[in-house]
């Protein structure tokens, strides 16, 4: 059953520079207990978009010009950004893991209190029982001693144990959608995996719907189940995560996946950047945005306005080239 749907979201800035168009006709769907990755380099609209979905976007010079963002029936963006409809939704039903957690937890208040106040705002607990709560959360998200650390203050954790306090107070009110924005780029590695497998795992017990919004294709690759690729402000191409990593058929996202280090191939084979830089989200050119930067551009891509989404395969693509023989 479809949990979230986004149609046609269009979020702008308007800047002293120009109009830029950082989410232009975005489309997509969230399923009930189902993780999805949203991929694509920096700058290419992943965070604006959720940011849209919850109208976390700074006005003036953000604005959401069109679309529709469909949650439990309702469209969220016929409700006031700052009314209680959104307040409740907001941590209630959709929770959000913030890239730095550090920027993100206030400095000033004990983890204790942060979490306190979205189970006093959302479920009206006393404050012995959110205490309670707090130290079970802060418990199954891993953070050892959690009845005596309840009382400490952002700086005293270290990274990895912050983004864990991120997840628990996510998870504090039971959300139905848990948005993870780039959870796991200020850790290292190892703790990268812990992140992600204790995500993967609290979604399971919850059944809560996941989205993960990451640069790196590896990242999702063994937790998603659908992955929309991202390039520009739009959506270039979207499947299973199967199909995407074994068929990729958008040039960006064959670009992308060569980028990526895999156990499968010969220890030899070198790693391909994608060549170029990102376009101006000023100055968009009126063809494919990824055309100066395609090795299989012909010159349908030169002639053509940028192309919509259509049906290749089991995926959506947007794209004039077959890739079918490049991809080998």
């Amino acid at each position: 059953m479809t949990l979230l749907t986004v149609e046609n979201l269009k979020t702008y800035f308007h800047t002293d520079f120009g109009l830029v168009k950082a989410v232009d006709g975005v489309s997509y769907e969230i399923n009930e207990g189902e993780i999805v990755g949203i991929v694509g380099e920096s700058g290419c609209g992943k965070s604006v978009t959720q940011l849209s979905t919850l109208q976390l976007i700074t006005s003036p010079p953000g604005m959401i010009e069109d679309g529709k963002v469909i949650f439990d029936g309702r469209n969220l963006l016929d409700y006031p950004a700052n009314g209680p409809e959104m307040r409740s939704i907001r941590g209630g039903k959709i929770a959000m893991i913030f890239q730095e957690p550090m920027t993100s937890l206030n400095p000033t208040l004990s983890v204790f209190q942060q979490i306190s106040e979205m189970l006093s705002l959302h479920l009206q607990m006393d404050k012995e029982t959110q205490r309670k709560r707090a130290i079970e959360l802060l418990t199954q998200v891993g953070i050892p001693d959690a009845k005596r650390r309840i009382d400490d203050y952002p700086h005293q954790f270290s990274g990895g144990m912050r983004q864990r306090v991120m997840i628990a107070m996510a998870l504090s009110c039971n959300p139905k959608l848990l948005i993870a924005d780039e959870p796991t780029t200020a850790v290292d590695v190892t703790t990268q995996a812990q992140l992600l497998l204790l995500m993967q795992n609290l979604v399971r017990q919850y059944h809560t719907s996941l989205i993960i919004v990451t640069h790196n294709l590896g990242v999702v690759a063994r937790y998603a189940q659908r992955i929309y690729v991202m390039y520009a402000g739009r959506i270039v191409e979207s499947g299973s995560c199967d199909d995407i990593f074994n068929q990729p058929k958008h040039p960006y996202t064959i670009g992308l996946l060569k980028c990526v280090p895999r156990l499968d191939e010969e220890e030899d084979r070198r790693l391909v950047p994608i060549e170029g830089l990102p376009p101006n989200l000023i100055n968009m050119p009126p063809t494919c945005a990824f055309l100066p930067r395609c090795p299989y551009k012909i010159d349908r891509c030169r002639e053509e306005p940028w192309p919509a989404l259509k049906p290749v395969g089991n995926q959506q693509v947007a794209c004039y080239v077959d890739t079918k023989l490049t991809v080998q």
